[in-house]
């Protein structure tokens, strides 16, 4: 029978050397009560020591919560995870050697449990060719310390294929709503149910222990079996947590939008973006809508074609999804991103991720940090500071069209728009176009092998991916190619012999009619 127990009793549960997976999507479904009783153990006494952790999205605050609690010396032998971003002192132990580290795709970590869980061979998926987690390339090792294979290339049926080889997990540590006193688990009131099953599953099987962090005890039979997401004979212990330490998301204690509980009104006419370098990049942007398309936005920049849509009255134009499970809807941002209001479903993050990797998405726009001669992006490594690459590979690489968004500067650019113009008044300190990313996240290689439609937006200019390289084919009103543009690339680009001026409806305050350019032109 499940046990209620508290939780500094299950943090004394986990052993040394033990490999700990976790759930939570930046602050949705985090068993925050479970992984701040074992950092308080850890500081106290030492321990457990040399854990393994392993998570598919980025987990925590950029502070203190959520998988910033294993961040510690010695109380970390490896990890594997699929974002780092938002836990900077667990990727700090990277960085410093402290410790062995893997960056691996997360949709592919959320296919990975379900596969541990029954007894399959890992993963084997084309998700990661031609990346940095291509063994021919890092292998996804963050550091000089990590040194043993955990994917390899592959042949089969004369193609090939990364396999990603499969482990046991030893302790589960998961979050639902409700738990009855059967150990049956629901979830009314998370934003997201991820793959806390999975993960359950991986560590039942495993021969490990499944400890489940709740807000409430109910009755056994009170809770209706459609709505048990983790079955009771899978989960060993059950952690009443104070409400603060289980908030909805790490902004919100409860928003009843998120879970479906209701519906709220979506942006309002009068909610306009200010007519900056953001809302120039995500109008032109929007022009490659399609009716009905099936979309997912990345965070930061991409977030504005969602606003633009909206502006201009063709929100329903397309259905958002989101890589943690939300279809449909209005997908929230900062630290409640992951989930969204009004969804209309909400799926485990595995079968989202079964979708997007089977080619199900018409349109990705995600963002632009770095980009080569190659028509290579980085996202994931900076300098020594390790961001991941979270669900980008996943997506990136079986999307039908994928477009990439971000300033054509960093560092202090300012910019205005005035009388349908841009103009330059401060310029940014570092370069984006390079000869070569830091980092591969997403091969323009493999996109052309693949026929994939590549485009890269900026507030100045529009390359698209060819076979023979990146060619500038848009430039917008008021810039200079050469003084502009060109002086600020590592490389040279193919100039389009038809290099057009963006349309000039972009750097306009009123509304561009987009709507009905989409449904006239069905982009």
């Amino acid at each position: 029978m499940v046990q209620i127990i508290s939780a500094a009793e299950a943090a004394n549960l986990i052993k040394d050397a033990a490999t700990v997976a976790t759930s939570g999507f930046v602050g949705s479904a985090i068993p925050e009560a479970l992984t701040a009783a074992l950092e308080e153990r850890f500081l106290k006494e030492e321990k457990p020591r040399n854990l393994t952790l392993v998570y598919c999205a980025g987990q925590g605050d950029g502070k203190d919560g959520g998988a910033n609690h294993f961040g510690h010396e010695n109380m970390m032998k490896r990890v594997v995870g699929g974002h780092f971003n938002t836990a900077p002192k667990l990727s700090q132990l990277a960085v410093d050697e402290k410790i062995e580290a893997y960056n691996f795709p997360q949709g592919t970590l959320t296919h990975w449990f379900r596969n541990v869980a029954g007894k399959k061979p890992g993963v084997i998926t084309k998700v990661g060719l031609n990346t940095f987690v291509d063994p021919r390339i890092e292998g996804g090792k963050l550091n000089k310390k990590t040194t043993e294979d955990l994917v390899e290339v592959i042949q089969l049926g004369g193609e090939e294929w990364l396999w990603y080889k499969p482990f046991p997990v030893d302790v589960a540590l998961i979050r639902g709503t409700s738990a009855d006193e059967r150990g049956n688990i629901s979830i009314e009131k998370e934003a997201v149910s991820l793959e806390i099953l999975s993960i359950a599953q991986a560590a039942k099987n495993s021969g490990g222990i499944v400890i489940v962090q709740v807000e409430r005890i109910v009755k056994a039979g009170s809770l209706h079996p459609m709505n048990v997401k983790v079955p009771g004979i899978i989960v060993d212990y059950i952690v009443v947590s104070e409400p603060a330490n289980h908030k909805q998301t790490f902004i919100e204690q409860y928003n009843p939008a998120y879970s479906g509980e209701i519906c709220v009104s979506s942006l309002s006419d009068n909610c306009f973006m200010a007519l900056d370098e953001r809302k120039v990049i995500a109008r032109r942007a929007a022009m490659e809508l399609i009716p009905n398309a099936i979309v997912n936005l990345g965070i930061g920049i991409p977030e504005g074609v969602s606003m633009i849509a909206n502006e201009e009255g063709m929100g329903d134009t397309m259905t958002l999804t989101v890589e943690a499970g939300p279809v449909g809807g209005i997908p929230a941002g900062s630290l409640n991103f992951g989930a969204s209001s009004n969804s209309e479903a909400i799926l485990d993050q595995p079968y989202q991720f079964d979708f997007y990797d089977g080619g199900g998405l018409d349109l990705a726009f995600l963002g632009l940090a770095e980009a080569d001669q190659h028509g290579n992006i980085n996202v994931s490594k900076f300098k020594g500071r390790v961001a991941g690459c979270g669900g980008f590979i996943n997506i990136t690489q079986n999307t039908k069209e994928v477009i990439f968004l971000g300033t054509f500067m960093a560092g202090g650019l300012k910019i205005k728009v005035a009388d349908g113009k841009l103009n330059i008044i401060t310029e940014g300190r570092n370069k984006k176009f390079l000869d070569h990313v830091e980092q591969i996240t997403f091969s323009g290689k493999y996109a052309q092998d693949n026929q994939q439609s590549v485009m890269y937006i900026t507030e100045r200019a529009v390359f698209r991916l060819t076979s023979a390289g990146m060619v500038l084919t848009e430039i917008a009103p008021g810039i200079n190619l050469e003084t502009d543009v060109l002086a600020h690339m590592d490389f040279k680009p193919i100039i389009s012999p038809e290099l057009k001026t963006m349309d000039y409806r972009i750097f306009r305050n009123e509304k561009m009619g987009l709507g009905e350019m989409v449904s006239r032109c069905g982009k």
